[in-house]
């Protein structure tokens, strides 16, 4: 075997080797995060009830022992260890919550006006796993958590206009925690005020939050799971009024040490939010899951530590909004709670201020009168396209004139052959003699940009689309389909939508009728116009309805005033006429037409020079 072929063995031996202990990380890497989950969940997991307690439900007297066994366990608590579960209900006309005396907390949540995609009821809460707990002091080295502990549950109150109840947790030498919860009628918001008394007498003196738990699971609520797990994500807003987030499949863990002004768990179109009324909340610990479900989208585990200023009576107030992700409703609270609503990220974070500066007012002032969202899109397009129509006008113009000089560009090319400098250098003399900007006609693209783009955000993540029907798009917030295929063709689907395919056909007339644009001689760009739809095809194949609709009719308008504009008003005749007038007037050049041509030309005498070697 021969020196190279040694080494050769060495290499993949060393990449081999790599590999391994590469792979053997990661896979500690990944039990270590499933026991952390999975302790998690151990801990915040409701307690079973033992046969004692079952025992005591029951009527029958515990025994010395087992009562003693209750005192140990649940210390200063140990009255509230046992109990028998019962429920209040909290009430206006959008929202319906359920508490129970077991925690102290919501058991459940129903948003009235709203149902699931299969028509069931709307539960943002509705299971074991959504808890609400604050840790409490058994002893001075032991905490549990308040909702596995009964408390005592006062009649629901009437004030004025708004609903309240409380929950009072006693414990041993007169302290307790007391929970208030209050609902006015049209409000999405709960007012949620945690009350401990005595507890600096039972908490350890150096002790400054007490830990708020909040257990969220987020239920299938629309039609494609698969957008709303990229949907679920956790919003918060520092107390330096930065926001930020992350995606719950893609983050299992985040801790954030700043104070917090609120903090939020978001789906496609619901949220409930924490907001922190006077003190902000001290720091966060939060840790995420996505099951194995077909029905659940995500879960969180999200510790939140409250600031303690230990006084005997403390109180701390908390808004919590459980409601749906609407612009403006968001917006009235004045807290930047309108960011959860995902209106242009990234390179094209730009485009949220179209869509807050242009499409969502006058998609909420056509909405006020206009109740058909079709009608409604068909409008904003003609808007859109009106709005631009100028720019557009001053395009096929530019383009008009382009198709005259082409014959004169033609005659360039033959002359010059593959003298690419000499051709660039005369064709710019060309379109300087004839007043003819070659990239007249990529304004209105470049304008119609942000608002495709902003467009692509703003109709997905709409709430007033959700659900809403038009022709044969049962729901106009998610894809439309005329037909589900037995199987799963890769980057298309599962499913036919028509208006995909009607975007895809109107793409594709588009490019056939601006053929003669292109430049015939270079492949990628005379292939490029038919190859783009085909894969905007695959990627809108899940798109929301109203957002290849709206892409629909843009081409549609597109191909209409292009073919009005060049048959009925542009004359190239007359064009022709003035680009000869132009051509016999004196060009003046600018400083840097002059510094760019001084530089072509050294660049032709450099080439020549080469050449001749």
């Amino acid at each position: 075997m021969d020196r190279n072929s040694v080494i050769g063995f060495l290499l993949m031996g060393l990449l081999l080797v790599g590999y391994i202990f590469y792979n053997n990380k990661q896979q500690q890497n990944i039990a270590h995060e499933k026991a952390i989950q999975d302790s998690i969940a151990n801990v915040n997991k409701p307690k079973t009830v033992p046969v004692d307690t079952v025992a005591a439900l029951a009527g029958t007297q515990l025994d010395s022992a087992h009562q003693a066994q209750i005192s140990g366990e649940y210390g200063v608590f140990a009255a509230a260890a046992v109990g028998t579960e019962q429920t209040s209900v909290l009430e206006n006309d959008v929202v319906k919550i359920t508490f129970s005396n077991k925690g102290g907390q919501p058991a459940s949540v129903q948003l009235k006006k709203f149902k699931t995609h299969e028509g069931q009821p709307l539960m943002l809460t509705n299971n074991s796993f959504n808890r609400l707990s604050v840790e409490v002091p058994a002893s001075a080295t032991k905490v549990l958590p308040s909702a596995d502990l009964f408390f005592t549950a006062s009649q629901p109150q009437q004030s004025g206009d708004q609903q309240s109840i409380s929950y009072r947790l006693n414990a041993a030498g007169g302290a307790y925690l007391e929970f208030t919860y209050a609902l006015k009628p049209g409000s999405y918001v709960v007012d949620y005020n945690i009350h401990a008394v005595g507890f600096n007498n039972i908490l350890p003196g150096n002790q400054k939050t007490l830990a708020l738990q909040w257990n969220s699971q987020e239920d299938k609520q629309e039609q494609d799971m698969q957008n709303e797990r990229l949907n679920n994500q956790v919003h918060y807003m520092t107390n330096k009024e930065k926001h930020d987030y992350f995606t719950i499949q893609r983050t299992p863990h985040e801790k954030l040490d700043n104070e917090l002004k609120w903090i939020s768990v978001k789906q496609q179109f619901f949220n409930t939010t924490f907001i922190a009324k006077k003190t902000d909340f001290a720091s966060a610990d939060i840790n995420t899951k996505v099951p194995e479900s077909a029905n659940i989208v995500g879960q969180t585990y999200t510790t939140l530590q409250i600031p303690y200023d230990r006084s005997a009576d403390f109180n701390f107030p908390i808004e919590i909004y459980y409601g749906p992700n609407h612009y403006k409703t968001l917006k009235s609270f004045d807290l930047g709670l309108e960011k959860i609503i995902p209106l242009g990220s990234g390179i094209f974070a730009f485009v949220k201020y179209v869509n807050k500066w242009l499409i969502i007012p006058v998609f909420n002032f056509l909405s006020g009168f206009i109740h058909n969202y079709g009608l409604i899109i068909i409008l904003l397009t003609i808007f859109i396209r009106l709005l631009i129509a100028p720019f557009t006008y001053q395009s096929y113009v530019s383009q008009a004139k382009m198709k005259v000089l082409k014959p004169e560009i033609e005659e360039l090319k033959k002359k010059y052959g593959d003298d690419q400098q000499t051709f660039g250098v005369e064709q710019m003399k060309l379109f300087k003699s004839a007043g003819v900007n070659p990239l007249g006609g990529c304004l209105p693209m470049l304008l119609q940009l942000p608002i495709l783009v902003a467009m692509y955000s703003f109709f997905p993540s709409s709430i007033e689309l959700r659900q809403e029907s038009f022709l044969w798009a049962s729901d106009l917030s998610t894809y439309d389909s005329i037909a589900h295929l037995p199987f799963n063709i890769p980057f298309y689907g599962d499913h036919v939508s028509l208006f995909t395919l009607l975007m895809t056909a109107t793409s594709f007339m588009l490019a056939f009728y601006n053929r003669g644009m292109a430049d015939q001689s270079n492949p990628a760009m005379k292939y490029m116009p038919y190859i783009m739809p085909i894969m905007f095809l695959g990627i809108f194949n899940r798109t929301a309805a109203a957002l290849t609709f709206y892409y629909f009719l843009s081409n549609l308008v597109s191909i209409i005033l292009q073919f009005v504009i060049q048959k009925f008003v542009i004359n190239e005749a007359k064009i022709h006429a003035q680009i000869q007038e132009n051509k016999k007037k004196p060009v003046n050049k600018s400083k840097w037409q002059g510094k760019l041509e001084e530089m072509q030309k050294r660049q032709q005498e450099m080439q020549q020079q080469r050449n001749k070697k």
